[in-house]
C-alpha cells in the first residue's frame, strides 16, 4: 500500500469514526432533538455521492471508508426520525 492510499485510508477512518459518537449519544439517550435533520440530510446526500464518486474512479479508501460513513449518517438519521416521531406522538393518559 502506497502513501496516498493509506494517507486516504487514515483521512476516511477518522471522519467515518466522527459519527460514531453522535449514534450511540442519540441511541442511549432516545433523544434527538438537538440534531438537524436538514444537517443530517446533507451530510447523508453527501456521502453516498462521495461514494458513488469513490465507486467510479475506483478508489478503495473513498469506497470503504464512505460506505461504512453512509451506515452511521443513515443510522443516525434513522434515530433522528424514529425518536422525534415518538417525542410528538401524545401520551395514553
Amino acid at each position: 500500500m502506497n502513501t496516498v492510499t493509506l494517507l486516504g485510508f487514515i483521512a476516511g477512518t477518522l471522519t467515518t469514526f466522527a459519527f460514531l459518537p453522535q449514534v450511540v449519544k442519540t441511541w442511549r439517550t432516545k433523544s434527538s432533538g438537538d440534531l438537524s435533520i436538514g444537517t443530517m440530510g446533507m451530510i447523508c446526500t453527501g456521502v453516498f455521492l462521495w461514494l458513488l464518486y469513490g465507486l467510479l474512479i475506483e478508489d478503495l479508501p473513498l469506497i470503504a471508508t464512505n460506505a461504512v460513513t453512509l451506515l452511521l449518517v443513515v443510522a443516525a438519521f434513522v434515530l433522528i426520525l424514529t425518536y422525534r416521531k415518538r417525542d410528538a406522538t401524545p401520551e395514553p393518559e
